[in-house]
């Protein structure tokens, strides 16, 4: 996957979250020009921050609705590659904060669009929603790309709409033969794994309870998600950009990332293996009664068609994805940050890539 990379101007919205600083240290690893764009750094700790990767890439900050930044970033750049992942991504704020969820991921995909539209060199954009963007009635089998659209709640709805604008951007302007962008959609599941500092979020809240002798509050213990480490949806994306940028049969696909049918697991499950592997103190926690607003109780991903066209599956078993996160977190309270945080994300990214390449995934041989 290096060669596809190496050398090349990768652009990635929302680099200085979770997800995107995790994807923008790889993409440094595989020898790629980063550019990064966001409004601001949305947690404190901040993995961004603690892996001091601001120099080494060119640092952007704008708000992704701006049309004319995003636009004067796009057209001085000239990417050979976009990944966009800015976004509002918290179920909970987007129930307090409705408009500002709907314009950050339903306009801000809008105008990362508008801007590649005008592009005049060939360029792969893998375009990141989420797998709350289906209408989800919770059944007990995986959603598949062909499947409903929706979204019940203000999140979930907005990368429903957010779906809507690419398709539509897409059948107006990118599906032309002569247009040089190629455009490509990934929906992941649950991501879990050092770094993440989000607040209402599963493995935060544990962490941050637990490095303080605190006993974790567990309300919804039954809600089965498709958890995965960070990097499993990452590989995924880089893949599917790499074989986008390749071939045109591709343009316009929507895959989901995320672990096989059989490997959905409840928050109880992921806590359990998070504190048996947890060694920073006690690693406490107990149910309780839900209260409040609440998520959807099932959500299952089907990801044959990444099987199948990317010949894409995930590397890691769900045991090794808590070790990994919980590794992570312990090397973070046993250092007090600093370059440990650095060291141990390029040491968890280049186990992954062995682990990988060990196991015949096709990306890593």
């Amino acid at each position: 996957m290096a060669a596809a990379f190496s050398g090349k101007t990768v652009l990635v919205t929302g680099h200085t979250g979770f997800k995107g600083s995790w994807l923008s240290a790889w993409l440094r690893r595989l020898g790629a020009n980063v550019v990064g764009l966001s409004i601001d750094i949305p947690t404190e700790p901040s993995h961004f921050k603690l892996l001091n990767i601001a120099g080494e890439i060119e640092d952007i900050r704008h708000d992704v609705r701006d049309a004319d930044a995003v636009g004067a970033a796009m057209a001085r750049v000239q990417p050979d590659f976009v990944f966009h992942l800015a976004a509002q991504p918290l179920v909970r704020r987007a129930y307090n904060q409705p408009l500002e969820t709907f314009s950050v991921n339903a306009i801000g995909t809008a105008v990362v669009l508008d801007s590649l539209r005008t592009l005049k060199k060939p360029c792969a954009a893998v375009i990141i929603t989420s797998d709350k963007c289906y209408d989800n009635v919770e059944w007990e089998w995986g959603y598949r790309e062909t499947d409903l659209l929706g979204g019940k709640d203000p999140y979930s709805g907005s990368k429903g709409a957010a779906e809507l604008v690419i398709r539509s951007y897409h059948a107006s302007y990118f599906s032309a033969a002569d247009h040089p962008v190629r455009l490509a959609v990934g929906r992941a599941g649950n991501v879990v794994g050092g770094g993440d500092w989000a607040e209402d979020r599963l493995v935060p809240d544990c962490v941050r309870a637990w490095a303080n002798g605190a006993v974790v509050d567990i309300r919804s213990p039954n809600a089965t998600r498709p958890w995965q480490h960070v990097l499993e949806p990452l590989s995924g994306y880089l893949w599917l950009a790499a074989l986008l940028s390749q071939d045109r049969a591709l343009n316009g696909e929507a895959f989901n990332f995320g672990p096989a049918a059989t490997d959905n697991y409840t928050v109880e499950d992921v806590i359990t293996a998070m504190a048996q592997t947890w060694s920073s103190g006690k690693a406490q926690f107990v149910v309780r009664e839900q209260t409040g607003r609440s998520e959807a109780g099932l959500l299952k991903l089907n990801c044959d068609k990444a099987f199948a066209r990317l010949a894409w599956r995930p590397t890691l078993t769900f045991v090794e994805t808590a070790r990994m996160t919980s590794e992570w977190y312990d090397a973070f309270y046993a250092n007090a940050g600093g370059t440990a945080v650095r060291t141990h994300t390029t040491a968890q990214i280049a186990t992954y890539e062995t682990l990988a390449k060990g196991r015949g995934l096709a990306w890593a041989n």
